[in-house]
């Protein structure tokens, strides 16, 4: 019986590939990892050839079987549902409302954030200028997190005391904030620390350095 596929793109850009990579990864979920190159410099084909994989033309796309599940929330849940034990949403009922909340909040919203300081693991750490608006993002994020660490149920760094599907969709912007060095609350820091800290994000981000593509606009 075939196992899970987990089709990625470029590990430097693409922090919806990270997500269900590094939950999946960091709850020893076993997958086939397969990448599909992203191309945005305008002299290819587009991301046409994403198609093969997804309608939506886009990853990270999960393959279990014949079924494809191409939305990196959606392949959360499926992996959730689909390995219980993994313990990747609390197990308190209250807890993991909150998870879902937060993670739809980063899964709809800071658009501003995504747009202004995209994700680029191997940029070295240093300030760009930004806009009221990515300030009103950065300052929403770290007030969620400060919220979640300051109720969370059980003990651990994590948003919810143990690593969660929370904690993945919030990992790119845990890069977000090192490489563009964005100042961060006293509450928060530590929870930072703990997300770069994690095996499976330094392995990704070990991969990432070494890639030798190059998206010209994600580079600012």
């Amino acid at each position: 019986m075939a196992g899970l596929k987990l089709i990625i793109g470029n590990k430097n850009y693409s922090s919806w590939s990270l997500r269900p990579w590094l939950a999946m990864r960091q709850a020893a979920i076993a997958f086939e990892e397969e990448l599909a190159l992203l191309d945005f410099d305008g002299n290819g084909p587009g991301n046409e050839h994403l198609k093969a994989f997804s309608p939506a033309g886009r990853v990270p796309v999960l393959f279990d079987g014949d079924l494809a599940i191409w939305e990196s929330l959606a392949i959360l849940e499926y992996v959730a549902e689909l390995h219980p034990d993994a313990g990747l949403w609390p197990d308190d009922r209250a807890a993991r409302a909150r998870a879902r909340v937060v993670s739809n909040e980063m899964h709809a919203g800071f658009g501003a954030l995504r747009s202004a300081l995209p994700m680029n693991m191997r940029r070295k750490p240093s300030k760009v200028p930004v806009a009221p608006d990515v300030e009103s993002d950065i300052a929403r994020i770290q007030e969620a997190w400060a919220d979640c660490l300051a109720n969370k149920t059980i003990d651990g760094p994590f948003l919810f005391g143990r690593f969660s599907i929370a904690d993945a969709m919030y990992a790119p912007v845990v890069s977000r904030f090192e490489v563009y060095d964005i100042p961060l609350i006293d509450a928060v820091a530590p929870y930072s620390e703990a997300v770069l800290s994690l095996p499976a994000f330094r392995e990704w981000k070990s991969a990432a350095e070494e890639e030798p593509w190059v998206i010209e606009q994600e580079e600012i």
